[in-house]
């Protein structure tokens, strides 16, 4: 047993974190609960404020956890010179796309640029950040001082899965040396149930790439099916009900009105940016995407046909907008496709709200500037149309189809339901 891995197995082995969001934070708090000391690190002073508050600015993780996380040594900071007393560094910050769908490192680097005067050799530093093959050993490895050990090990956080538990996940790990590989594996594997060690950073990172680009493809096949079937009178959740039957060779995706999350909407575009430097065309991959984006369009042309039949034009009409977080019982609006269809419905005139039992109210962020509060559900009466488009289990969505004049279901949440005022798109 090295030397790292016998002060692992001790719990001698600080733990630092930069990163306190939807990734960071669960990953913090596994962390801690295995017995490590634990620094989390954030630019955010609100975020660092709240924890050493004992308070969660995230929905599913309890204040409890964050009180029991503080007894047991966890502090929040935003000071990086506490880095210089942890062993281990892990890299969990937001790797989004610019205007033009390529990838936005800044945060990377810059954290990169934060970590390396304080960084000393015999440290392990790991990227976690969902990005293209070739990061970690450009854009990482090339900042830090001799010595330090550099390894990229994505994320395979799960928002709303009460299922597995995150230790059970398995942990891909690639290092930019074996001796990296090696201690990185000894460190997650006292967390993760099983750490799976693969031959280098980019294999590691494309990994990544390749499980949430096999979501996205899949789901803009049914996207697209979607919208053949509606146009020939089928309805596509049957179709796929009845292929789900097949006990072999087929896995069931569902569709809906766009795709959202940090990964599966990004992750595409990584990659055939990263293939273009290699003369590479992903034809396949940038179809998918391009799918998945405009499916926010379909529904807001879907709602003004709808309309139109009422003899309501979309322009002037009153619209609410039904959850606006990117997945059903969520506090989290990271690409939700919620926010590009109140974008549009409003570029064509008409009047939006929403509701959301997880958002009291929206400000902006980086691609939306919503600055409105969540409407009562006792109004739903008032609006012209309601659109649901994420499906929380607080709705009762057959209540709320009686109080409406025209509803539109992107989800598929009124099945077997009955009326004349449902539209499903």
């Amino acid at each position: 047993m090295s030397a790292w891995a016998a002060r692992v197995e001790a719990r001698e082995t600080h733990v630092a974190i930069i990163g306190l969001g939807y990734v960071g934070l669960p990953l913090a708090l596994l962390f801690v609960e295995a017995g490590f000391r634990v620094t989390g690190v954030d630019v955010d002073a609100a975020k660092v404020e709240a924890l050493n508050a004992e308070r969660s600015y995230i929905q599913r993780i309890a204040a409890e956890e964050i009180a029991n996380a503080q007894a047991k040594g966890f502090v929040a900071t935003s000071d990086f010179t506490a880095l210089r007393e942890c062993d281990a560094i892990l890299i969990c910050v937001p790797t989004p796309l610019g205007e033009a769908h390529e990838p936005d490192m800044s945060f990377v680097t810059g954290t990169v640029a934060a970590i390396a005067p304080h960084a000393r050799a015999g440290q392990l530093v790991v990227l976690e950040s969902t990005t293209w093959p070739g990061t970690t050993t450009e854009l990482v490895a090339p900042k830090m001082p001799s010595g330090v050990m550099v390894a990229f090990s994505p994320e395979r956080e799960d928002p709303g899965n009460t299922t597995t538990p995150r230790r059970e996940i398995p942990k891909v790990i690639g290092g930019v040396t074996r001796e990296a590989a090696e201690t990185a594996a000894a460190l997650y594997g006292a967390v993760f149930a099983r750490t799976v060690v693969v031959s280098s950073t980019e294999a590691a990172e494309m990994t990544k790439l390749l499980e949430n680009i096999y979501r996205g493809v899949n789901i803009a096949l049914v996207n697209e099916l979607k919208q053949l079937c509606l146009a020939m009178g089928i309805d596509v959740w049957e179709v796929i009900e009845a292929a789900s039957t097949k006990p072999f060779g087929f896995a069931p995706f569902y569709p809906g009105p766009g795709i959202g999350g940090h990964c599966i909407p990004v992750d595409p575009f990584y990659l055939s940016w990263r293939a273009k430097q290699f003369g590479q065309p992903t034809r396949f991959i940038e179809l998918a995407g391009e799918v998945n984006e405009a499916m926010p369009a379909f529904v807001v042309a879907t709602t003004a046909r709808a309309l139109e039949r009422e003899g309501v034009a979309l322009r002037g009409a009153k619209v609410l907008v039904l959850g606006v977080a990117y997945k059903r019982d969520l506090d989290d609006l990271r690409e939700s496709p919620a926010l590009t269809i109140i974008a549009l419905l409003e570029q064509a005139g008409a009047e939006v709200s929403y509701n959301d039992p997880y958002f009291a109210s929206v400000g902006a962020g980086r691609k939306y500037a919503l600055q409105r509060e969540s409407v009562g559900l006792d109004r739903v009466g008032e609006f012209d149309c309601v659109v649901l488009v994420t499906d929380h289990s607080a709705y009762d969505v057959k209540a709320l189809v009686e109080a409406s004049r025209l509803f539109v279901d992107t989800r598929n949440a009124t099945r077997g339901i009955v009326s004349a005022k449902i539209l499903r798109c």
